[in-house]
Protein backbone atom coordinates (compact mmCIF):
# COMPACT_ATOMS: atom_id res chain seq x y z
CA UNK A 1 0.00 0.00 0.00
CA UNK A 2 2.98 2.53 0.74
CA UNK A 3 4.34 1.58 -3.16
CA UNK A 4 0.85 3.00 -4.21
CA UNK A 5 0.21 5.89 -1.87
CA UNK A 6 4.22 7.15 -3.00
CA UNK A 7 3.47 6.23 -6.94
CA UNK A 8 0.18 8.45 -6.28
CA UNK A 9 2.30 11.22 -4.51
CA UNK A 10 4.75 11.84 -7.16
CA UNK A 11 1.81 11.29 -10.07
CA UNK A 12 -1.81 11.78 -8.88
CA UNK A 13 -2.79 8.63 -10.22
CA UNK A 14 -3.88 5.85 -8.45
CA UNK A 15 -4.27 2.34 -10.97
CA UNK A 16 -6.01 -0.79 -9.82
CA UNK A 17 -3.24 -2.91 -11.72
CA UNK A 18 -0.16 -1.60 -11.90
CA UNK A 19 0.92 -4.51 -13.60
CA UNK A 20 -0.62 -4.84 -16.23
CA UNK A 21 -1.75 -8.22 -18.50
CA UNK A 22 0.02 -8.36 -21.39
CA UNK A 23 -2.50 -10.08 -23.88
CA UNK A 24 -5.83 -8.98 -24.53
CA UNK A 25 -7.57 -12.20 -23.53
CA UNK A 26 -5.48 -11.67 -19.96
CA UNK A 27 -7.23 -8.44 -19.73
CA UNK A 28 -10.73 -9.37 -20.76
CA UNK A 29 -10.31 -11.90 -17.89
CA UNK A 30 -9.96 -8.98 -15.51
CA UNK A 31 -13.30 -8.26 -13.56
CA UNK A 32 -12.10 -5.05 -12.21
CA UNK A 33 -11.07 -2.79 -15.83
CA UNK A 34 -7.55 -1.51 -16.27
CA UNK A 35 -7.85 2.16 -15.66
CA UNK A 36 -6.58 4.80 -13.81
CA UNK A 37 -8.11 7.78 -11.07
CA UNK A 38 -6.13 11.03 -12.24
CA UNK A 39 -6.44 14.08 -10.05
CA UNK A 40 -5.36 16.92 -12.53
CA UNK A 41 -4.77 19.31 -9.93
CA UNK A 42 -2.86 17.52 -6.96
CA UNK A 43 -0.61 19.54 -5.68
CA UNK A 44 2.86 17.69 -6.50
CA UNK A 45 5.76 17.31 -4.13
CA UNK A 46 7.65 20.90 -2.88
CA UNK A 47 10.51 20.07 -4.36
CA UNK A 48 9.01 19.62 -8.18
CA UNK A 49 9.95 23.09 -10.46
CA UNK A 50 7.39 25.06 -11.98
CA UNK A 51 9.00 25.14 -15.58
CA UNK A 52 8.81 28.81 -17.03
CA UNK A 53 8.30 28.02 -20.56
CA UNK A 54 6.31 25.51 -22.84
CA UNK A 55 7.27 21.97 -23.37
CA UNK A 56 9.12 20.34 -26.07
CA UNK A 57 6.37 17.97 -28.16
CA UNK A 58 7.07 15.02 -30.68
CA UNK A 59 6.40 16.68 -34.46
CA UNK A 60 4.35 13.13 -34.78
CA UNK A 61 2.28 12.18 -32.52
CA UNK A 62 2.41 15.69 -30.17
CA UNK A 63 3.38 13.70 -26.67
CA UNK A 64 5.45 15.45 -24.12
CA UNK A 65 9.35 14.74 -23.59
CA UNK A 66 10.04 12.96 -20.54
CA UNK A 67 12.38 11.21 -18.42
CA UNK A 68 11.16 8.05 -20.40
CA UNK A 69 12.47 9.51 -23.74
CA UNK A 70 15.86 8.58 -25.41
CA UNK A 71 18.25 11.00 -25.56
CA UNK A 72 21.19 10.66 -28.22
CA UNK A 73 24.12 12.67 -26.58
CA UNK A 74 26.29 11.76 -28.91
CA UNK A 75 25.12 13.48 -32.16
CA UNK A 76 25.85 17.03 -33.18
CA UNK A 77 22.55 17.90 -32.96
CA UNK A 78 21.25 16.32 -30.12
CA UNK A 79 18.04 14.61 -30.75
CA UNK A 80 15.17 12.80 -28.66
CA UNK A 81 13.56 9.62 -29.44
CA UNK A 82 9.40 10.19 -28.22
CA UNK A 83 8.56 7.07 -25.88
CA UNK A 84 5.41 6.65 -27.54
CA UNK A 85 5.89 6.47 -31.44
CA UNK A 86 9.85 6.39 -31.47
CA UNK A 87 9.97 9.72 -33.63
CA UNK A 88 13.47 11.22 -33.85
CA UNK A 89 13.25 15.28 -32.59
CA UNK A 90 15.47 17.34 -32.60
CA UNK A 91 16.49 19.83 -29.55
CA UNK A 92 15.68 23.44 -30.46
CA UNK A 93 19.01 25.61 -30.02
CA UNK A 94 18.56 26.41 -26.30
CA UNK A 95 18.84 23.35 -25.13
CA UNK A 96 22.06 22.54 -26.67
CA UNK A 97 24.08 22.97 -23.94
CA UNK A 98 22.45 20.09 -22.07
CA UNK A 99 24.79 16.96 -21.45
CA UNK A 100 24.28 13.38 -19.00
CA UNK A 101 25.59 15.84 -16.32
CA UNK A 102 23.51 18.79 -17.36
CA UNK A 103 19.98 17.88 -18.03
CA UNK A 104 17.06 19.71 -18.01
CA UNK A 105 14.36 19.30 -14.96
CA UNK A 106 11.96 17.44 -17.27
CA UNK A 107 14.31 15.02 -18.05
CA UNK A 108 14.86 14.06 -14.21
CA UNK A 109 14.00 10.35 -13.22
CA UNK A 110 11.97 11.38 -10.35
CA UNK A 111 9.97 14.27 -12.34
CA UNK A 112 7.34 11.97 -14.46
CA UNK A 113 4.71 14.84 -13.51
CA UNK A 114 5.80 18.40 -14.18
CA UNK A 115 4.25 21.80 -14.81
CA UNK A 116 5.27 24.16 -17.30
CA UNK A 117 4.31 27.98 -17.17
CA UNK A 118 3.15 28.70 -20.78
CA UNK A 119 1.99 32.32 -20.18
CA UNK A 120 4.43 34.54 -22.39
CA UNK A 121 6.37 37.01 -20.04
CA UNK A 122 4.42 40.05 -21.68
CA UNK A 123 0.95 38.45 -20.90
CA UNK A 124 2.13 37.81 -16.81
CA UNK A 125 0.74 41.00 -15.98
CA UNK A 126 -1.82 41.05 -17.53
CA UNK A 127 -2.63 36.91 -16.11
CA UNK A 128 -4.35 37.55 -13.07
CA UNK A 129 -7.62 39.70 -14.62
CA UNK A 130 -9.48 36.81 -16.27
CA UNK A 131 -11.16 34.86 -13.84
CA UNK A 132 -14.90 36.21 -13.77
CA UNK A 133 -17.89 35.33 -11.27
CA UNK A 134 -21.07 36.18 -13.05
CA UNK A 135 -23.81 35.95 -9.83
CA UNK A 136 -27.45 34.88 -11.09
CA UNK A 137 -29.60 35.52 -7.95
CA UNK A 138 -33.29 34.77 -7.72
CA UNK A 139 -35.73 37.04 -6.14
CA UNK A 140 -38.57 34.93 -6.35
CA UNK A 141 -38.17 34.01 -2.45
CA UNK A 142 -39.60 35.45 0.79
CA UNK A 143 -38.20 38.22 2.37
CA UNK A 144 -36.69 36.62 5.33
CA UNK A 145 -34.49 34.08 2.38
CA UNK A 146 -33.44 36.89 0.26
CA UNK A 147 -32.19 38.63 3.18
CA UNK A 148 -29.93 35.99 4.18
CA UNK A 149 -28.71 35.58 0.67
CA UNK A 150 -27.89 39.01 0.35
CA UNK A 151 -26.31 39.02 3.46
CA UNK A 152 -23.72 35.99 2.03
CA UNK A 153 -23.09 37.41 -0.83
CA UNK A 154 -22.03 40.77 0.63
CA UNK A 155 -19.92 38.73 3.10
CA UNK A 156 -18.25 37.19 0.23
CA UNK A 157 -17.34 40.65 -2.20
CA UNK A 158 -15.17 41.00 -0.40
CA UNK A 159 -13.14 37.58 -0.17
CA UNK A 160 -13.21 38.47 -4.02
CA UNK A 161 -9.63 39.25 -5.32
CA UNK A 162 -9.66 42.99 -6.54
CA UNK A 163 -9.39 41.85 -10.27
CA UNK A 164 -11.27 39.42 -10.64
CA UNK A 165 -14.22 40.49 -12.92
CA UNK A 166 -18.02 40.48 -11.32
CA UNK A 167 -21.45 40.38 -13.36
CA UNK A 168 -24.88 40.46 -11.83
CA UNK A 169 -28.51 39.54 -13.25
CA UNK A 170 -31.47 38.83 -10.98
CA UNK A 171 -34.82 37.04 -12.02
CA UNK A 172 -38.05 36.54 -11.43
CA UNK A 173 -41.01 36.75 -13.76
CA UNK A 174 -37.95 38.88 -15.81
CA UNK A 175 -34.40 39.10 -16.11
CA UNK A 176 -32.47 41.89 -14.99
CA UNK A 177 -29.45 42.60 -16.34
CA UNK A 178 -27.59 45.08 -14.16
CA UNK A 179 -24.85 47.59 -15.61
CA UNK A 180 -22.61 48.13 -12.84
CA UNK A 181 -20.33 50.49 -15.26
CA UNK A 182 -23.38 53.10 -14.40
CA UNK A 183 -22.60 53.99 -10.90
CA UNK A 184 -24.32 57.55 -10.95
CA UNK A 185 -28.08 56.07 -11.43
CA UNK A 186 -29.02 52.44 -11.01
CA UNK A 187 -29.57 51.15 -14.87
CA UNK A 188 -30.92 47.78 -15.51
CA UNK A 189 -31.44 45.96 -19.05
CA UNK A 190 -35.28 43.60 -18.74
CA UNK A 191 -36.00 40.89 -20.90
CA UNK A 192 -39.32 38.99 -20.89
CA UNK A 193 -38.81 35.34 -18.65
CA UNK A 194 -41.45 33.50 -21.35
CA UNK A 195 -39.07 34.13 -24.19
CA UNK A 196 -35.82 32.37 -25.24
CA UNK A 197 -33.32 35.31 -25.99
CA UNK A 198 -30.55 35.05 -28.93
CA UNK A 199 -27.12 36.11 -28.67
CA UNK A 200 -27.94 38.65 -31.85
CA UNK A 201 -30.62 40.00 -29.72
CA UNK A 202 -28.78 40.77 -26.44
CA UNK A 203 -26.06 42.55 -28.23
CA UNK A 204 -29.13 44.96 -29.83
CA UNK A 205 -30.80 45.50 -27.07
CA UNK A 206 -28.12 46.17 -24.83
CA UNK A 207 -26.78 48.38 -27.06
CA UNK A 208 -23.24 47.36 -27.48
CA UNK A 209 -22.89 49.02 -30.83
CA UNK A 210 -24.19 52.42 -30.06
CA UNK A 211 -20.68 53.90 -30.10
CA UNK A 212 -19.02 52.15 -33.20
CA UNK A 213 -20.03 50.06 -35.82
CA UNK A 214 -20.82 46.14 -35.60
CA UNK A 215 -18.37 44.38 -37.41
CA UNK A 216 -20.04 42.57 -40.91
CA UNK A 217 -18.52 39.50 -41.03
CA UNK A 218 -16.76 37.08 -37.78
CA UNK A 219 -17.85 36.31 -34.53
CA UNK A 220 -19.01 38.42 -31.85
CA UNK A 221 -16.67 37.34 -29.57
CA UNK A 222 -14.63 40.01 -26.77
CA UNK A 223 -12.45 42.85 -27.30
CA UNK A 224 -10.49 40.99 -29.58
CA UNK A 225 -13.24 40.21 -31.60
CA UNK A 226 -15.96 43.07 -32.09
CA UNK A 227 -16.29 44.67 -28.90
CA UNK A 228 -14.78 47.52 -27.13
CA UNK A 229 -13.37 46.97 -23.75
CA UNK A 230 -15.76 49.95 -22.57
CA UNK A 231 -18.65 47.97 -23.51
CA UNK A 232 -17.82 45.23 -20.99
CA UNK A 233 -17.39 47.01 -19.03
CA UNK A 234 -20.35 48.19 -18.52
CA UNK A 235 -21.79 44.72 -17.09
CA UNK A 236 -18.45 42.96 -15.83
CA UNK A 237 -16.31 45.18 -13.51
CA UNK A 238 -12.56 44.74 -11.60
CA UNK A 239 -14.44 43.87 -7.46
CA UNK A 240 -12.56 46.94 -6.48
CA UNK A 241 -14.10 49.07 -8.85
CA UNK A 242 -17.62 47.90 -8.49
CA UNK A 243 -17.57 47.06 -4.85
CA UNK A 244 -19.82 50.49 -3.64
CA UNK A 245 -22.19 50.08 -6.99
CA UNK A 246 -22.41 46.25 -6.37
CA UNK A 247 -23.38 46.62 -2.57
CA UNK A 248 -25.57 49.58 -3.09
CA UNK A 249 -27.12 47.16 -5.53
CA UNK A 250 -27.68 44.34 -3.06
CA UNK A 251 -28.66 46.11 0.08
CA UNK A 252 -31.65 47.98 -2.30
CA UNK A 253 -32.50 43.90 -3.95
CA UNK A 254 -36.34 43.36 -3.17
CA UNK A 255 -37.98 40.24 -3.81
CA UNK A 256 -40.20 39.82 -7.40
CA UNK A 257 -43.27 42.56 -7.30
CA UNK A 258 -45.32 40.74 -9.05
CA UNK A 259 -48.33 39.49 -7.40
CA UNK A 260 -48.78 35.57 -7.13
CA UNK A 261 -52.24 34.20 -6.82
CA UNK A 262 -52.58 32.38 -4.04
CA UNK A 263 -53.68 29.21 -5.94
CA UNK A 264 -49.94 29.36 -8.47
CA UNK A 265 -46.39 29.33 -7.64
CA UNK A 266 -44.28 32.38 -8.31
CA UNK A 267 -43.24 32.92 -12.34
CA UNK A 268 -39.57 31.87 -12.37
CA UNK A 269 -38.19 32.03 -15.50
CA UNK A 270 -34.21 30.21 -14.43
CA UNK A 271 -33.82 28.95 -18.19
CA UNK A 272 -34.06 32.27 -19.67
CA UNK A 273 -31.99 33.74 -16.52
CA UNK A 274 -29.46 31.26 -17.22
CA UNK A 275 -29.22 31.60 -21.26
CA UNK A 276 -28.92 35.20 -20.85
CA UNK A 277 -26.12 34.71 -18.65
CA UNK A 278 -24.05 32.05 -20.80
CA UNK A 279 -25.33 34.70 -23.84
CA UNK A 280 -23.24 38.02 -21.93
CA UNK A 281 -20.42 35.93 -20.89
CA UNK A 282 -19.88 34.22 -24.78
CA UNK A 283 -20.08 37.79 -25.85
CA UNK A 284 -17.62 39.67 -23.27
CA UNK A 285 -14.95 36.83 -22.28
CA UNK A 286 -14.96 33.99 -24.39
CA UNK A 287 -12.63 31.10 -23.30
CA UNK A 288 -11.59 32.75 -20.17
CA UNK A 289 -12.08 31.28 -16.64
CA UNK A 290 -15.74 32.38 -15.71
CA UNK A 291 -17.97 31.22 -13.72
CA UNK A 292 -21.90 31.43 -13.83
CA UNK A 293 -22.99 31.02 -10.02
CA UNK A 294 -27.22 30.67 -9.64
CA UNK A 295 -28.75 30.95 -6.31
CA UNK A 296 -32.03 29.31 -6.70
CA UNK A 297 -35.08 29.07 -4.97
CA UNK A 298 -37.20 26.95 -6.38
CA UNK A 299 -38.59 25.43 -9.46
CA UNK A 300 -38.50 26.79 -12.40
CA UNK A 301 -42.25 27.44 -13.73
CA UNK A 302 -41.43 29.84 -16.90
CA UNK A 303 -40.21 30.11 -19.82
CA UNK A 304 -37.68 27.37 -21.35
CA UNK A 305 -36.55 25.31 -18.73
CA UNK A 306 -39.86 25.11 -16.63
CA UNK A 307 -39.72 22.10 -14.87
CA UNK A 308 -43.43 22.79 -13.61
CA UNK A 309 -46.63 24.35 -14.19
CA UNK A 310 -47.45 27.78 -12.14
CA UNK A 311 -50.87 25.89 -11.01
CA UNK A 312 -50.07 24.35 -7.54
CA UNK A 313 -52.73 22.00 -8.32
CA UNK A 314 -49.77 20.03 -10.69
CA UNK A 315 -47.29 18.72 -7.83
CA UNK A 316 -43.53 18.85 -8.10
CA UNK A 317 -42.22 15.56 -10.02
CA UNK A 318 -40.74 13.52 -7.35
CA UNK A 319 -37.78 10.50 -7.88
CA UNK A 320 -40.46 8.17 -8.61
CA UNK A 321 -42.23 9.93 -11.38
CA UNK A 322 -39.01 10.53 -12.66
CA UNK A 323 -38.36 6.49 -12.55
CA UNK A 324 -41.80 6.31 -14.25
CA UNK A 325 -41.21 8.66 -16.46
CA UNK A 326 -43.97 10.35 -15.69
CA UNK A 327 -42.49 13.94 -16.14
CA UNK A 328 -44.31 16.12 -18.48
CA UNK A 329 -41.70 18.51 -18.38
CA UNK A 330 -38.64 17.06 -17.85
CA UNK A 331 -37.28 15.80 -21.40
CA UNK A 332 -38.03 19.31 -22.96
CA UNK A 333 -36.10 21.10 -19.93
CA UNK A 334 -33.37 18.46 -20.62
CA UNK A 335 -33.17 19.67 -23.26
CA UNK A 336 -32.60 23.09 -23.17
CA UNK A 337 -30.17 22.64 -20.85
CA UNK A 338 -28.28 20.07 -23.18
CA UNK A 339 -27.64 23.08 -25.51
CA UNK A 340 -26.66 25.42 -22.85
CA UNK A 341 -24.23 22.86 -21.41
CA UNK A 342 -22.51 22.79 -24.78
CA UNK A 343 -22.67 26.56 -25.37
CA UNK A 344 -20.70 27.24 -21.95
CA UNK A 345 -18.29 24.33 -22.94
CA UNK A 346 -17.78 25.87 -25.95
CA UNK A 347 -16.72 28.94 -24.53
CA UNK A 348 -15.17 27.31 -21.53
CA UNK A 349 -16.96 28.32 -18.79
CA UNK A 350 -19.05 27.01 -15.49
CA UNK A 351 -22.51 26.55 -14.21
CA UNK A 352 -22.45 26.33 -10.37
CA UNK A 353 -25.90 25.95 -8.62
CA UNK A 354 -26.98 27.07 -5.16
CA UNK A 355 -30.04 25.77 -3.85
CA UNK A 356 -31.96 26.32 -0.96
CA UNK A 357 -35.75 26.03 -0.89
CA UNK A 358 -38.47 24.63 1.07
CA UNK A 359 -41.57 24.40 -1.29
CA UNK A 360 -44.36 22.71 -0.65
CA UNK A 361 -43.61 20.85 2.26
CA UNK A 362 -45.24 20.44 5.40
CA UNK A 363 -43.37 20.84 8.46
CA UNK A 364 -43.48 16.16 8.31
CA UNK A 365 -41.66 16.16 5.45
CA UNK A 366 -39.40 19.00 7.03
CA UNK A 367 -38.19 16.27 9.68
CA UNK A 368 -37.57 14.57 6.18
CA UNK A 369 -35.10 16.93 4.74
CA UNK A 370 -33.13 17.14 8.04
CA UNK A 371 -32.38 13.60 7.30
CA UNK A 372 -31.60 13.89 3.67
CA UNK A 373 -32.91 16.87 2.32
CA UNK A 374 -30.26 16.21 -0.79
CA UNK A 375 -32.47 14.28 -2.84
CA UNK A 376 -35.89 16.29 -1.57
CA UNK A 377 -34.12 19.76 -2.79
CA UNK A 378 -33.23 17.99 -6.33
CA UNK A 379 -36.37 16.91 -6.81
CA UNK A 380 -37.65 20.68 -5.87
CA UNK A 381 -35.13 23.51 -7.85
CA UNK A 382 -34.44 21.83 -10.76
CA UNK A 383 -31.39 20.26 -10.05
CA UNK A 384 -31.89 16.92 -12.28
CA UNK A 385 -32.89 18.28 -15.49
CA UNK A 386 -29.94 21.06 -14.79
CA UNK A 387 -27.46 17.96 -14.07
CA UNK A 388 -26.17 18.13 -17.22
CA UNK A 389 -24.95 21.53 -17.73
CA UNK A 390 -23.37 21.42 -14.00
CA UNK A 391 -21.52 18.27 -14.72
CA UNK A 392 -20.39 19.01 -18.35
CA UNK A 393 -18.77 22.44 -17.08
CA UNK A 394 -17.64 20.49 -13.66
CA UNK A 395 -19.14 23.29 -11.93
CA UNK A 396 -20.29 22.79 -7.88
CA UNK A 397 -23.70 21.95 -6.36
CA UNK A 398 -24.57 23.19 -3.07
CA UNK A 399 -28.34 21.85 -1.59
CA UNK A 400 -29.28 23.80 1.79
CA UNK A 401 -33.06 24.41 3.35
CA UNK A 402 -32.19 28.00 3.97
CA UNK A 403 -30.26 30.48 2.19
CA UNK A 404 -29.07 31.55 6.51
CA UNK A 405 -28.38 27.58 6.89
CA UNK A 406 -24.08 27.12 7.36
CA UNK A 407 -24.52 24.35 4.59
CA UNK A 408 -24.58 27.28 2.09
CA UNK A 409 -22.52 29.93 3.95
CA UNK A 410 -20.01 28.06 4.56
CA UNK A 411 -19.65 26.66 1.27
CA UNK A 412 -20.31 30.24 -0.48
CA UNK A 413 -16.87 31.16 1.17
CA UNK A 414 -15.33 28.24 0.60
CA UNK A 415 -15.40 28.96 -3.29
CA UNK A 416 -13.41 32.28 -2.79
CA UNK A 417 -11.35 31.11 0.79
CA UNK A 418 -7.53 31.17 0.08
CA UNK A 419 -4.70 29.91 1.82
CA UNK A 420 -4.22 25.79 2.53
CA UNK A 421 -7.49 25.15 2.89
CA UNK A 422 -9.36 26.70 -0.52
CA UNK A 423 -10.53 24.58 -3.17
CA UNK A 424 -8.18 25.30 -5.85
CA UNK A 425 -10.35 26.33 -8.55
CA UNK A 426 -9.14 26.37 -12.00
CA UNK A 427 -10.78 26.43 -15.47
CA UNK A 428 -10.64 26.01 -18.75
CA UNK A 429 -8.40 22.77 -18.65
CA UNK A 430 -8.20 20.39 -21.68
CA UNK A 431 -7.11 16.81 -20.66
CA UNK A 432 -5.18 14.77 -23.57
CA UNK A 433 -4.24 11.31 -23.39
CA UNK A 434 -1.39 9.32 -25.59
CA UNK A 435 -0.51 6.06 -24.90
CA UNK A 436 1.34 2.92 -26.35
CA UNK A 437 0.30 1.52 -29.52
CA UNK A 438 -0.70 -1.90 -27.75
CA UNK A 439 -3.38 0.13 -25.51
CA UNK A 440 -7.02 1.84 -26.46
CA UNK A 441 -8.73 4.24 -24.38
CA UNK A 442 -12.33 3.50 -24.05
CA UNK A 443 -13.63 6.71 -22.51
CA UNK A 444 -13.35 8.41 -19.17
CA UNK A 445 -15.55 9.04 -16.19
CA UNK A 446 -16.15 12.39 -14.34
CA UNK A 447 -16.69 16.01 -15.10
CA UNK A 448 -15.98 16.82 -18.59
CA UNK A 449 -16.85 17.29 -22.09
CA UNK A 450 -15.66 15.21 -25.47
CA UNK A 451 -13.78 17.04 -28.19
CA UNK A 452 -14.25 14.53 -30.40
CA UNK A 453 -10.74 14.06 -31.22
CA UNK A 454 -10.74 10.72 -32.83
CA UNK A 455 -8.31 8.79 -34.26
CA UNK A 456 -6.07 5.21 -33.97
CA UNK A 457 -5.47 5.14 -29.79
CA UNK A 458 -10.09 5.09 -29.56
CA UNK A 459 -11.37 1.71 -28.85
CA UNK A 460 -14.51 0.96 -30.28
CA UNK A 461 -15.81 -0.19 -26.98
CA UNK A 462 -17.01 2.67 -25.24
CA UNK A 463 -17.30 3.49 -21.36
CA UNK A 464 -18.42 7.06 -20.19
CA UNK A 465 -17.26 9.71 -22.61
CA UNK A 466 -15.49 7.78 -25.77
CA UNK A 467 -14.43 7.85 -29.25
CA UNK A 468 -11.92 10.70 -28.29
CA UNK A 469 -8.44 11.50 -27.07
CA UNK A 470 -9.26 14.54 -26.30
CA UNK A 471 -12.07 16.07 -23.15
CA UNK A 472 -12.63 19.78 -21.87
CA UNK A 473 -12.70 20.45 -18.12
CA UNK A 474 -14.31 24.02 -18.07
CA UNK A 475 -14.11 23.88 -14.47
CA UNK A 476 -11.43 21.72 -12.04
CA UNK A 477 -10.35 21.46 -8.60
CA UNK A 478 -7.94 19.96 -5.79
CA UNK A 479 -10.11 16.92 -6.21
CA UNK A 480 -11.15 16.50 -10.03
CA UNK A 481 -3.26 19.60 -19.52
CA UNK A 482 -3.62 22.76 -20.19
CA UNK A 483 -5.61 24.67 -18.05
CA UNK A 484 -5.98 28.13 -16.30
CA UNK A 485 -4.76 28.05 -13.01
CA UNK A 486 -6.24 30.06 -10.25
CA UNK A 487 -3.99 33.34 -10.87
CA UNK A 488 -5.12 33.20 -14.11
CA UNK A 489 -1.07 32.19 -15.74
CA UNK A 490 -1.84 29.01 -18.34
CA UNK A 491 -0.12 26.14 -16.94
CA UNK A 492 0.37 21.95 -19.04
CA UNK A 493 0.93 19.56 -16.18
CA UNK A 494 2.43 16.64 -18.29
CA UNK A 495 2.52 12.82 -16.72
CA UNK A 496 3.85 10.09 -18.22
CA UNK A 497 3.11 6.59 -16.57
CA UNK A 498 5.10 3.21 -17.17
CA UNK A 499 3.95 -0.24 -15.83
CA UNK A 500 5.18 -3.45 -15.98
CA UNK A 501 3.42 -5.99 -18.77
CA UNK A 502 3.18 -10.02 -17.38
CA UNK A 503 2.44 -12.96 -19.69
CA UNK A 504 2.55 -16.97 -19.50
CA UNK A 505 2.86 -18.87 -16.44
CA UNK A 506 2.79 -17.25 -13.17
CA UNK A 507 0.60 -14.39 -14.20
CA UNK A 508 -1.49 -14.46 -11.30
CA UNK A 509 1.00 -14.17 -9.03
CA UNK A 510 2.44 -11.00 -10.53
CA UNK A 511 -1.04 -9.21 -11.24
CA UNK A 512 -2.16 -9.48 -7.70
CA UNK A 513 1.24 -8.43 -6.46
CA UNK A 514 0.51 -4.83 -8.13
CA UNK A 515 -3.18 -5.07 -7.07
CA UNK A 516 -4.77 -1.79 -5.62
CA UNK A 517 -7.49 -2.47 -3.48
CA UNK A 518 -7.77 1.26 -2.52
CA UNK A 519 -8.19 2.22 -6.43
CA UNK A 520 -10.12 -1.02 -7.73
CA UNK A 521 -13.04 -0.21 -5.17
CA UNK A 522 -13.20 3.74 -6.18
CA UNK A 523 -13.21 2.67 -10.29
CA UNK A 524 -16.10 -0.05 -9.47
CA UNK A 525 -18.08 2.43 -7.36
CA UNK A 526 -17.55 5.07 -10.42
CA UNK A 527 -18.61 2.39 -13.08
CA UNK A 528 -21.31 0.85 -11.37
CA UNK A 529 -23.11 4.35 -10.61
CA UNK A 530 -22.59 5.22 -14.34
CA UNK A 531 -24.26 2.33 -15.81
CA UNK A 532 -26.91 2.78 -13.53
CA UNK A 533 -28.26 6.16 -14.77
CA UNK A 534 -27.12 5.52 -18.42
CA UNK A 535 -29.08 1.83 -18.52
CA UNK A 536 -32.18 3.83 -16.85
CA UNK A 537 -32.11 6.54 -18.95
CA UNK A 538 -31.81 4.26 -22.38
CA UNK A 539 -34.83 1.82 -20.60
CA UNK A 540 -36.63 5.22 -20.75
CA UNK A 541 -35.61 5.68 -24.37
CA UNK A 542 -36.32 2.49 -25.47
CA UNK A 543 -39.99 2.42 -23.66
CA UNK A 544 -40.47 6.25 -25.21
CA UNK A 545 -39.89 4.48 -28.84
Amino acid sequence: MAEFLDLESQDSVRMPWNVLPGTKADAANCVIPISAVYTPLKPLPAATPLLPYSPLRCRNCRSVISPFSIVDFSSINKIWICSFCLQRNHFPPHYQSISEQNLPAELFPQYTTIEYETTAPHEKAQAGSSNVFLFVVDTCVIEEELGFLKSALLQVLGMVPENCLIGLITFGTYVHVHELGFGQLPKVHVFKGTKEVTKDQLLEQMGFFTKRPRPTTGVIAGVRDGLSQESVARFLLPASDCEFVLNSILEELQKDPWPVPSDQRAARCTGTALSLAAHLLGVCVPGSGARIMAFLGGPSTEGPGAIVSKSLSEPIRSHKDLDKDSVPHYHKAVKFYEALSKQLVHQGHVLDVFACALDQMNIEDYFTLRTGYGLVLKAMVGVAELKVAIEKTGGLVVLAESFGHSVFKDSLRRVFQSGDNDLGLSSNGIFEINCSKDIKIQGIIGPCASLDKKGPLCSETVIGQGNTTAWKLCGLDKTTSFYQHGSGQMRLRATTLSRRWVAGPGIKEDLISGFDQEAAAVVMARQVSFKMETESQSAKAYKQI
